[in-house]
């Protein structure tokens, strides 16, 4: 009998945890969203239009500074529930990484649609 229980405690242990890492997950993916969502809103600004891509480059890297927080904070506690292994510092520099890349994509767009439209 005790031996049910404890299997049956350990399956429910088992499956709370991983609730808790499928939300943790949905919640990094809703802060990828909000932060390439801010992203976008600034590719699309009129304002912008007119700036050297260095100018964008650098407007890129200081816009949207909650939703960025927000991705690399929901993206770090993700990785620390899937892999707690792993040193905190390396997920750190995975979620920055995630975050240059982000800047990086939308910058890139944004360059490559100038060039377009200066032909």
């Amino acid at each position: 009998m005790r031996l049910v229980i404890a299997a049956a405690l350990t399956i429910t242990t088992s499956v709370a945890i991983a609730d808790d890492i499928e939300d943790a997950h949905r919640q990094a993916i809703s802060g990828r969203d909000s932060y390439w969502n801010c992203l976008a809103r600034e590719y699309t600004r009129d304002s912008n239009k007119r700036m050297s891509g260095p100018d964008f480059t650098l407007h890129i890297a200081s816009v949207c500074p909650s939703e960025r927080q927000n991705f690399r904070v929901t993206l770090v506690d993700y990785l620390a529930m899937q892999f707690p292994s792993v040193d905190a510092g390396a997920h750190m520099t995975t979620a920055n990484n995630a975050i240059a890349l982000a800047q990086k994509d939308i910058v890139t767009a944004f360059i490559k649609h100038n060039a377009a439209a200066l032909k």
